[in-house]
């Protein structure tokens, strides 16, 4: 591919690279006498000659890895950014979105992630305009530095003529270049954080407690189309689904109550989820208007992704003969039952838990959530005769083709009765057993040990311990005072260590522990039914739904979430708004302001002990 033509190759095409040479290493006083020599028809003038040199040199600087590191390093540490509103764009509706990026500056390196990314954002949709701004003497100070370093003191001539240069080097090419490539620096490095806080919410999303395996009933509320009602059994099946109208138009509560008892008293159900979108809060109060059985508790369950899983491959696949309406509300029951187990089917970004997800890098983003997802699965345990295939995928070692297999063999033969028979499916071999089998488990199974976190190649090591104490591994297996007991020192070797050996007691004292908390019931204010009935001043009880850089939202029972801001949340200074909340933490909130025309809520955490 042939170089694009530049002022400098114009320059060296007329030959003057060698007064280029002779000036830039400072072995010519006299910049005019050096010139002299180079006149030519092609270059009429001395002036001429210079100015060809001087686009030589400028084209060299700019190529010059220490020049361009200086000034990297000067843009990253001192340099601002800047951002107003595109020229013609001041109407535009769209600027309004970016408001408070109108008239902004800030620091490159004291700028919080959000912040840029939103600045970025803006700006690829044309609305904002912005630069890197720096001390330009300062710039020229650093260049001349690394230009003349080595060399002899220039005479006064030369050294303005090199000044010169170093101005039109840095103008015209090394500013623009260095701009981009500290814009580019920055956003990898938000990127990188906000990656990290996605990946953070959802874990403790995955990690929400679960209800366990009880008889549900579940409710994708609505009002014109009306509520979709399911009933579920233990293990999430589908038993029966109906339509109900207790809200405007419709109004038909008699009837929805009706139908709400009987199906409570003939499916035996045990708690009841409502999904917390449109008619979410309506629909709560409606349901506990009825005289429901003693023990009956009703949760509100995040809707975040039940709407994009409704309508995936992955839900025509579980419920082909249904619409996206009885799949959203199932989504919603079963998301209460085990939430792990139900998210695992929605593409992580869908579950809406990050910040400008869409705008950063999209590998590094799918790479970390995909971790995480794996993680948290592991740290569970999986139920190897009820998960998924899409709960098996994201098990250590198996991945979606073996999953697959896993389920087909459970088809074909029934249900797995000790974790050797995984070997007996297809293409899953020593490898992939050696990495999957401690994270299944087997309820039920002949050896107690399949269904703890215990792997299967210290089986042996366990049985040693149990005869070592005269007791049967069963004896020894959640016996907390005999686990006590045990002298681990005997047991370490240069194949188990005093850490695995303590992993293993902990595990036989409390074999198959889930590290998820225990659910509790929620309620918000009943005062509280839209955004114009907060005042300033009021406390409220409130669930958190996302963590940013720059705060938290939570939702405090209406339509709108209202934000905590980061410096609102402590006593003490804090970095992060992850050093003080957790996703669906319940927590006490005051609100700070209400703008009725941009529906934004401000709040404060209310500190207990305060």
């Amino acid at each position: 591919k042939p170089k694009r033509r530049t002022r400098a190759s114009v320059a060296k095409e007329k030959g003057l690279e060698p007064l280029a040479v002779k000036l830039y290493e400072v072995k010519a006083d006299d910049i005019y006498a050096a010139a002299a020599s180079f006149v030519s028809d092609a270059v009429p003038t001395k002036d001429e000659a210079l100015a060809g040199a001087s686009d030589i040199i400028a084209e060299w600087m700019s190529e010059d890895t220490a020049v361009r590191q200086e000034l990297r390093d000067l843009y990253c540490k001192r340099g601002t950014i800047v951002s107003r509103v595109a020229k013609g764009k001041e109407d535009d509706e769209k600027a309004e979105k970016y408001n408070t990026y109108s008239n902004f500056s800030q620091r490159v390196d004291k700028i919080p992630p959000h912040r840029l990314l939103a600045i970025l954002r803006g700006a690829a949709e044309e609305v904002l305009s912005i630069k890197i701004d720096v001390n330009e003497d300062y710039a020229y100070e650093r260049m001349e530095r690394c230009v003349l370093k080595g060399k002899r003191k220039p005479s006064s001539q030369l050294r303005h003529f090199l000044v010169d240069a170093i101005g039109d080097a840095y103008k015209r090419l090394l500013h623009p270049s260095i701009e981009n490539e500290v814009f580019a620096i920055a956003k990898e490095k938000a990127d990188i954080e906000s990656i990290k806080v996605f990946g953070e919410n959802l874990r403790q999303l995955l990690l929400a407690p679960p209800v366990g395996q009880k008889r549900t009933l579940a409710i994708d509320p609505g009002f014109r189309t009306g509520c979709k009602v399911v009933c579920l059994d233990a293990e999430g099946k589908l038993l029966h689904n109906d339509t109900i109208y207790p809200h405007p138009p419709m109004n038909e509560k008699t009837m929805a109550m009706k139908k709400i008892s009987q199906m409570v008293e003939s499916y035996k159900i045990e708690v009841i989820a409502i999904g917390n979108g449109t008619a979410g809060r309506e629909t709560e109060y409606f349901i506990k208007k009825i005289a429901l059985p003693e023990g009956v508790r009703v949760y509100s369950v995040s809707e975040d992704g039940a709407s994009v899983y409704s309508a995936s491959d992955v839900a025509r696949e579980e419920f082909p003969d249904y619409d996206v309406t009885v799949r959203g509300a199932v989504s919603i029951g079963r998301r209460l039952m085990d939430p792990l187990a139900e998210l695992v089917k929605i593409d992580p970004k869908s579950i809406g838990v990050g910040q400008y997800q869409h705008d950063v890098n999209q590998t590094l983003l799918k790479e970390t959530l995909d971790n995480t997802v794996e993680s948290c699965v592991n740290s569970v345990g999986v139920n190897l005769n009820t998960a998924s295939k899409h709960l098996l995928s994201y098990v250590s070692g198996i991945g979606p083709a073996l999953a697959q297999n896993i389920v087909d063999y459970r088809s074909e033969n029934g249900a797995f009765l000790s974790r050797q028979d995984l070997l007996k499916v297809k293409r899953l071999g020593d490898k992939a057993f050696e990495q999957c089998a401690g994270f299944l488990r087997i309820a039920g199974a002949a050896n107690p040990l399949d269904n703890s976190a215990v792997h299967p190649e210290r089986y042996g090591l366990v049985e040693q311990i149990a005869s070592d104490m005269g007791v049967e591994v069963s004896q020894l297996i959640s016996n907390e005072q005999l686990c006590a007991k045990i002298d681990v020192n005997r047991y370490v070797s240069d194949v188990v260590g005093l850490l695995t050996l303590n992993d293993i007691v902990r595990e036989l004292s409390k074999p198959g522990r889930d590290p998820r908390k225990i659910i509790k019931v929620f309620e918000f204010s009943e005062e509280i039914k839209t955004i114009e009935d907060l005042r300033v001043g009021m406390e409220l009880p409130a669930i958190v739904t996302n963590i940013t850089d720059f705060g938290a939202f939570v939702d405090i029972g209406i339509k709108q979430n209202g934000l905590i801001h980061v410096s609102k949340m402590s006593n003490r200074r804090i970095s992060s708004p992850s050093e003080v909340l957790k996703i669906h933490q319940h927590i006490h909130v005051k609100v700070e302001g209400v703008d009725l025309n941009r529906q934004r809520i401000s709040l404060s955490l209310v500190i207990e002990g305060k």
